[in-house]
């Protein structure tokens, strides 16, 4: 186990009456409010009122930006750091899932950074200063309401989507009620389940020894989501799977699972150009990648990946090789992802052969090397994608 410091300030508020918490929240951050959402989706199931009603009694001036998209804009990033100086705002409140939560740590981290933005994106630059950052949680899926890291995607000018973080942008609370999640199309909450269970999979596979305990922390997060998706699949308004899917998504990436070892990351930062390339949902792509992935890394550390088809897949490992066990481990995931309504090649999402070497050549710009686990370059990024052709 390496050595490690772990820091986490959000205060999660979780439950069925949780949003009535958010005007205590408000009021220890500010009197002016931008208030950073998506599209119609919180106005129809009433959570607009409610936040609003709560920002109002909080005797607070509130700012709205609308308009994120999944596979958040740098350009919406923009306009709601403009907004915000212009207007003088104290705290940023995102209402939403990880792209809007994305959007507002932007947004936070912009409006006090001197240089340009996207500066930040293509240098994965470390943030030491941000507005304040509330979050009222809608989609579980990637855990942005209590980690370090923001995903945006350049719609101006290279189209990359890339990342950057530090302590400052984790949100100081995350209003959290699995009731909010009822509503999820059941291909939205899918993608999300596949984005949980990648998050928890790029810990997982390190090359730190002597790391027991997040180990079976990490496989019990991937039990949990294995058994309580196919229940919320199946009946939307189940309370106690979608609570079980919501807070593994935090525990998933709110950096608990990263102490002591090295993550990988190589999948993300593929399917990245995916998303970038075509606008896919990022659970969506990563149902794709990472069994490629799996597939191609397999050789470096196959005890590995043998404990996680015993302990987590309950493959039999009886009498078997371990060539054969990660086969069927390979196999038993991408049952599961199809059995969630999620495409697992490329094929399904209209990605063709002639466009896999562009997709290759920008997961390396700006980088030496994609992933830790196995460092790679464009050529085996190349080979994953023909993979998962």
């Amino acid at each position: 186990m390496k050595d490690f410091e772990f820091y986490n300030p959000t205060r999660i508020i979780f439950g069925q009456n949780s949003e009535t918490n958010l005007l205590y929240e408000i009021r220890k951050y500010g009197k002016r409010i931008l208030m950073v959402y998506g599209g119609g989706s919180i106005k129809k199931s009433g959570l607009y009122e409610v936040v609003s009603q709560q920002i109002r009694e909080a005797n607070a001036l509130c700012f709205e930006l609308a308009g994120v998209q999944p596979n958040p804009r740098l350009s919406l990033v923009r306009r709601g750091i403009e907004m915000a100086r212009k207007n003088n705002v104290d705290f940023i409140l995102a209402v939403g899932g990880g792209s809007v939560i994305d959007t507002a740590k932007a947004i936070a981290a912009g409006i006090v950074y001197d240089g340009d933005i996207a500066d930040l994106l293509m240098t994965g630059g470390t943030v030491t200063k941000a507005l304040p950052i509330g979050v009222v949680l809608t989609i579980p899926a990637a855990g942005s309401e209590s980690s370090s890291g923001t995903v945006i995607t350049d719609d101006e000018k290279t189209g990359l989507k890339r990342s950057f973080g530090g302590e400052a942008l984790i949100p100081e609370f995350a209003i959290m009620n699995p009731l909010r999640t009822y509503s999820l199309p059941k291909y939205q909450t899918a993608c999300g389940c596949s984005d949980i269970i990648a998050h928890l999979l790029e810990r997982y596979f390190t090359t730190v020894t002597d790391v027991e305990l997040t180990d079976r922390l990490i496989e019990g997060c991937i039990k949990t989501v294995l058994n309580n998706a196919p229940i919320a699949l199946k009946k939307p308004m189940d309370y106690a799977s979608r609570s079980e899917i919501m807070w593994t998504g935090t525990i998933a990436h709110n950096n608990l699972l990263n102490t002591g070892r090295v993550g990988d990351w190589a999948s993300h930062n593929i399917e990245h150009e995916l998303s970038g390339f075509n606008d896919v949902a990022h659970g969506a792509g990563l149902a794709i990648i990472f069994p490629a992935w799996m597939k191609f890394t397999h050789t470096r550390d196959m005890d590995r990946f043998v404990q996680l088809a015993v302990r987590v897949f309950d493959i039999d490992p009886t009498d078997k090789p371990k060539e054969q066990i990660i086969h069927e481990l390979i196999e038993t995931f991408e049952n599961f992802l199809t059995s969630m309504g999620l495409p697992i090649r490329l094929r399904e999402i209209n990605i063709k052969e002639q466009d896999l070497p562009s997709l290759a050549r920008k997961a390396m710009v700006g980088r030496t090397q994609v992933g830790q686990f196995v460092p790679l370059d464009e050529k085996q990024i190349l080979e994953i994608l023909t993979l998962a052709l």
